[in-house]
């Protein structure tokens, strides 16, 4: 059975139309997920303040009347909710750090409370410098323990936290440079970029400044991040996050996604090569798409052939230099005579670089004797075919005869070394690269001087 003409252009269209029915039928999904996990919450935490307005209603603390105790219960449960959304937002490390901290802390404020008990100090003050100390230590403890739980190293106690040590390393953050560069969309839109990316809100701020610049060319490649940023928040197997942390004592931007990155343990992506040296000094991660496009671009060996378009000469003597369609730099040795032509070279050898690769060959000359053949052949045919070497063969015999005949053997030397004088060595050397290089013979010298010259 033949097909039809229109039928291998329905099928990219019925593919793209079962792509979107998927996304469109994964992007209910996720919404319904996080509302029913929203209302969950909800429920629970109204639950949680009508039980606290009960216990202030009915155990009325500071003896004070029901009314003021259930609303006493209610600022309580409204304050317990506020502090656990602020823990949400903090890392395992630092809410482990948090409360060894506190423990140790309220630890250290009950040893010095049973010293207080055995001073003469009276009771009421005792009671006071016990509160306190318990405050001061289990205060200083929690910020501390808080502020130090980055260096905890959860590797440690044998893969307890391996879950939330898989979830912290798929934390990716963007750079402004590869935002702007515009790469990183194609590669999260196939699948090479997953788990959680994080857009730092200063690396927005940089973006929007960039993108509302008076040079058109920054105006122009801030608003292409801008709709990198937009492709890429689309991607519903991406988790793109906004994040909120700023650190105000840093000025750089750089500096700021090395501190967030350690904040986060999280990755950066980024293109920026100053970037990248200073952020693996500190021991951060990087993921670096030049790097990421070296390492896609064909591996060429020496000895293979490929075909160039010489682009323009090189800067050593009779080079040319081409370009691989990845960017790759071919420098040709002996192409500088082929400038805008495409031809054949041989790969001598293969050079990687911080910048990038390089390569370089030579002229393919396998089929230049061929060719050299076939023009000096097809020159000999327009000059008169055979008979036409016999004619130049008999031009030098003629001459020598007719020399013989004149008797001004001077003049004649004289003519020739003024003809020699007259032609400029570059003309010379034109000539003879020309024959050389198949480009025709070299013309014969005059046979009689010119009375011109004279």
């Amino acid at each position: 059975m033949q097909r039809t003409p229109s039928s291998p252009a329905k099928q990219p269209v019925a593919a793209s139309n079962e792509v979107f029915a998927a996304r469109s039928a994964a992007a209910p999904r996720k919404n319904e997920d996080q509302a029913g996990s929203f209302w969950d919450m909800l429920t629970m935490r109204i639950v949680f303040v009508a039980i606290c307005v009960a216990a202030g209603f009915h155990f009325r603390p500071f003896t004070v009347s029901k009314e003021f105790g259930a609303a006493i219960g209610f600022l309580f449960g409204l304050s317990v909710i506020l502090f656990e959304l602020r823990l949400r937002r903090a890392s395992l490390r630092r809410l482990i750090g948090a409360a060894t901290g506190s423990i140790l802390g309220i630890l250290g404020a009950y040893l010095t409370s049973l010293i207080l008990t055995h001073t003469t100090m009276p009771e009421s003050t005792r009671s006071f410098c016990s509160l306190a100390a318990f405050l001061v230590m289990a205060y200083i403890g929690l910020v501390l323990g808080a502020n130090k739980g980055d260096m905890l190293n959860l590797q440690a106690f044998g893969g307890v936290f391996g879950s939330e040590r898989g979830t912290k390393h798929a934390v990716k953050l963007l750079d402004t440079s590869v935002i702007i560069d515009g790469r990183v969309a194609d590669i999260a839109e196939a699948q090479f970029l997953d788990g959680t990316i994080i857009i730092p809100q200063f690396v927005l701020h940089e973006l929007q400044l960039v993108a509302d610049s008076a040079d058109p060319l920054k105006r122009q490649r801030g608003r292409r991040g801008l709709e990198v940023l937009q492709r890429i928040q689309k991607m519903p197997y991406l988790d793109v996050q906004i994040a909120e942390d700023d650190f105000a004592q840093v000025p750089e931007v750089d500096l700021k996604l090395i501190e967030l990155a350690k904040r986060y343990d999280a990755k950066i992506v980024t293109n920026d090569f100053n970037l990248n040296k200073v952020a693996q000094l500190q021991g951060i991660e990087i993921l670096n798409v030049n790097q990421l496009a070296n390492a896609l671009k064909p591996v060429v060996l020496p000895g293979e052939t490929m075909r160039v378009f010489i682009l323009r000469e090189g800067k050593e003597y009779n080079q040319g230099v081409a370009y691989l369609d990845d960017g790759t730099m071919v420098v040709v040795d002996g192409a500088r005579k082929l400038i805008n032509k495409t031809i054949d070279i041989t790969v001598t050898s293969v050079h990687q670089t911080t910048a990038g690769k390089m390569i370089f060959g030579r002229c393919d000359e396998r089929g230049e004797p061929q060719s050299s053949r076939s023009s000096s052949s097809s020159s000999s045919s327009a000059l008169g075919g055979p008979g036409s070497s016999h004619a130049h063969s008999n031009i030098p015999a003629a001459a020598t005869a007719q020399q013989h005949s004149a008797h001004a053997p001077q003049a004649a030397a004289a003519a020739s070394s003024q003809s020699a004088h007259a032609e400029p060595p570059s003309a010379v050397r034109a000539l003879e690269s020309a024959s050389t290089t198949g480009g025709g013979e070299r013309p014969p010298r005059p046979l009689y001087p010119d009375p011109s010259r004279s």
